[in-house]
Order: structure tokens, then sequence, then C-alpha cells
């Protein structure tokens, strides 16, 4: 499960064997753990242990990051 961006506790990864889904990242911070779709559109799959405050600061580093966490899950699946 590769990951491939830390920042502010958070850790953005994906699992290698999800490459016959669209692209999307999950996301992990102490007892939260959450998933985001990255295409068809950016959409929240699950925030499980996340305050409203963490969803609002993951969604704004997706934002910021969106097109390196879409590279990075295109390279690693050789899409």
């Amino acid at each position: 499960m590769p990951t491939v961006l830390s920042i502010d506790g958070f850790r953005f990864y994906f699992y290698s064997d999800e490459g016959n889904e669209p692209a999307h990242i999950h996301i992990k911070k102490a007892n939260g753990r959450g998933k985001w779709w990255l295409e068809p559109n950016l959409e929240e799959e699950y925030a499980y242990e996340f305050t409203l405050q963490e969803r609002r600061q993951i969604k704004r580093l997706i934002n910021q990051h969106y097109e390196y966490l879409k590279t990075q899950w295109y390279e690693y699946f050789q899409r």
C-alpha cells in the first residue's frame, strides 16, 4: 500500500490491488480513515472517525495536491 503523500499528520495512500476501480485515495490519521474518489468527480466515499474540521482539511489538501495524487495513481497502475 504505497503512501503517496504525508502532510499535517495525514497519510494519503492507495492499495496495490485496487487498480480496477476509478482513481481514488485513502486517508489515515490516528483512528480516522477515509476514501475519496479522484475521478470522475472529487467526492468523499467515507470518512470514519474524522471530525468535520478534519474532513474539510482533507478536501483542501486533496484539492491542493490533486494533480500530483492523480499522477501517482496512473503511474502506479500504469494507465
